[in-house]
């Protein structure tokens, strides 16, 4: 080991980091003043990568999952050859720029992960070590390994504060996840002083408790940390929580306080700082050539390890056709098998989680590569797969059924991970009103244009005699209002299965699918290429007229109550739209918009949830057929009723 340049690799990096923020007025020097060592040692020693192909797909992967020491990252990655110049650093958090306040993936090469919310990032990074082992029990042979990496997250106290780290670390427990390496900077500090105001628990304990081993060390132990990164493999069926003391701020004049967490140093300890280091103070952004010459004697061996895997791999896919087929697919997504849709009677009533249900089999069928799972609710959300080969367990890698538990904060940062590590495509499901649990990962697949796909059941009041705290009424209008996130609520069975086509074809982004718990009729639809149609959010079901007197937007189980509706109206025309998918709708030409809702004076807005969003939709508040208010407990229909949600209810506001 090349102490000599792992040593230049910290000094460059507390350089770059204090220098970057200082002259940005904004960022957190504590961590990367602290971390320095670890960052070095990993990216020199440890990982399994090469920065000229950041996407190797069998790159071991780094979370920061502390995010605020995002110059920790950044310096590295530059020492280390990624696509992030000297250049970018110094225009850190300013617009535009290739390092932002915190790492965002898609934004700065080496980037895995997008580790702004504290504790999302180790949740993520259990996702993106379940996603290996999957790959590894599909696609490794006896003769050939092409799957064999490992997940490394660096935690703070913030991070293992945060209850999503709870939720994931369990489980990651649970499956006994060995490839899942975490480092812990315990520095004991956070923003408003010493952890012991508020954090005293026994860490090691809590950690042991999950199922992980736990090891201890010092941070400037370079050797050491080396060690029991070695001992951590050796640990098959245990994820490894590695413990390393630290100083926050370590050389800065206020090391070891909050003073250094999360401010610029300032003019005068950025140079007595640099005093510390042996640095000049006059000098800015300064690069060792030690550091620089370590990495350019590590570029050959980079690249060696990456093309003796492609050797390995044309190999594989030489001796294994099909699965190269598959593992193609995978990383394009597209289908790999024959598809057959469900097909459903007009008439026949199924709810729309059932259909979902049907759906997620059929695409399990054509894409092999499709995993998901739910909250302790398959049987209630019907989301098993039943081509899935088992459920996922520590015996049972190539399942593709997960049981996350009862633990939908952590299901959705898993679910992302196990999509943003490639190779997988991943859903997870629960009920509606539970995404209130979900909703920071939600935006943080948005945020990162991960195509992470929700199946959220139980979508109304008429799921009933849960009552008021099962029943969602802001949940729809919530998710829509969340920037780069697709809603669609189908109104029936059949528009289920275009909803997962839509949903199976995303690439860039998060798709919702809300589902009724109680059975809807399949209904006849004058659309005739409606399935091409409902592309654009919206589609004609009843056409009333050219030009009808009322238009009603519907959507979900409530295009059957508008439908129900009509029939008890006379002497008007009346159009019914079917809008799973309000925000592409919107999104469309006037003329289009237009030809849909025919040209009537009035429309009418049917959704059993809160009017948000809808106002611009509607003639006037007055025809917003809509709930402001929570819930009861009761049957469906009676709720309904108690409510004022019926399609008698709805006939009296048409006929007025």
């Amino acid at each position: 080991m090349n102490l000599t340049g792992i040593n230049a690799v910290a000094k460059t990096i507390r350089s770059l980091s204090i220098d970057a923020i200082q002259k940005a007025n904004s960022g957190h020097p504590g961590l990367p003043l602290g971390c320095a060592e670890l960052a070095a040692l990993l990216y020199g020693e440890i990982l399994k990568h090469n920065p000229a192909d950041a996407k190797w797909a069998d790159r071991d992967r780094f979370v920061l999952s502390a995010g605020h020491g995002s110059m920790l990252l950044y310096s590295v990655l530059h020492l280390a050859g990624y696509n992030v110049s000297l250049d970018d650093i110094k225009a850190f958090r300013t617009p535009g720029s290739k390092c932002p306040g915190h790492p965002e993936y898609g934004v700065t090469e080496g980037v895995e992960n997008t580790s702004g919310p504290l504790g999302q990032g180790i949740a993520v990074a259990v996702g993106m070590a379940m996603a290996e082992t999957m790959l590894a029990a599909k696609y490794n042979t006896a003769a050939h390994k092409i799957v064999d990496h490992y997940t490394y997250v660096l935690v703070g106290e913030g991070c293992l504060e945060e209850g999503v780290s709870s939720e994931a670390s369990s489980l990651a427990g649970h499956l006994k996840l060995g490839k899942l390496i975490a480092f812990y900077d315990e520095n004991r500090i956070s923003i408003d002083g010493s952890t012991d105001i508020t954090f005293t628990e026994d860490i090691a304990k809590r950690y042991e408790a999950y199922g992980w081993q736990v090891l201890r060390g010092s941070m400037y132990d370079v050797e050491g940390v080396a060690g029991l990164i070695e001992e951590a493999k050796k640990c098959a069926d245990k994820p490894t929580l590695i413990m390393l003391k630290s100083v926050i701020g370590k050389y800065a004049p206020k090391q070891g306080t909050a003073k250094v967490h999360g401010e610029p140093l300032g003019e005068a300890d950025v140079a007595e700082t640099k005093k510390n280091l042996g640095l000049n103070p006059e000098e800015f952004f300064y690069v060792d050539s030690e550091a620089v010459k370590y990495f350019a004697d590590k570029k050959a061996d980079f690249a060696k390890r990456e093309a003796d895997w492609q050797k390995e791999f044309d190999a594989w896919a030489k001796e294994n056709p099909e699965l190269a087929k598959q593992w193609k697919a995978s990383f394009e997504g597209t289908a790999d098998g024959e598809h057959v849709d469900p097909t459903y009677e007009i008439g026949a009533s199924v709810a729309t989680r059932t259909a979902s249900g049907d759906m997620i089999s059929a695409m399990g069928l054509s894409h092999s590569y499709l995993v998901g799972g739910s909250a302790d609710l398959k049987g209630s959300n019907k989301s098993g797969m039943k081509c899935d080969g088992g459920t996922y367990t520590p015996e049972n890698r190539a399942g593709r059924s997960v049981e996350f538990g009862i633990r939908e904060f952590g299901m959705a940062s898993e679910t992302l991970g196990l999509t943003v590590h490639g190779g997988l495509r991943a859903f997870c499901a629960t009920y509606l009103v539970f995404s209130d649990y979900m909703r920071p990962s939600i935006r943080l697949a948005a945020i990162m244009k991960q195509p992470v796909i929700y199946d959220l059941t139980h979508d109304s009041i008429f799921v009933g005699e849960d009552g008021a705290t099962h029943q969602p009424i802001e949940h729809l209008a919530s998710l829509r209002a969340m920037p780069g996130v697709q809603v669609l609520r189908p109104g029936d069975a059949e528009e289920v299965v275009s909803a997962w086509h839509i949903a199976m074809e995303s690439k860039d982004h998060p798709v919702v699918l809300a589902l009724t718990r109680q059975n809807v009729p399949v209904y006849a639809k004058e659309d005739k290429d409606w399935k091409n149609t409902i592309r654009k959010g919206a589609y004609i079901v009843q056409k009333g007229a050219d030009t009808p007197d009322i238009t009603v937007i519907a959507t979900g189980s409530e295009v059957n109550l508008a439908l129900e509706a009509t029939k008890l109206v006379s002497g008007k025309k009346i159009r019914v739209v079917s809008m799973p998918d309000r925000e592409t709708f919107d999104a469309q030409d006037e003329a289009f918009q237009k030809q849909i809702l025919g040209g009537a004076k009035r429309v009418v807005v049917c959704e059993a949830g809160s009017k948000s969003g809808w106002e611009g939709f509607a003639t006037s508040k007055h025809d917003l057929f809509t709930l402001n208010q929570f819930g009861v407990s009761g049957a469906g229909k009676a709720v309904a009723k108690a409510l004022g949600f019926t399609a008698e209810k709805l006939a009296e506001l048409l006929s007025k």
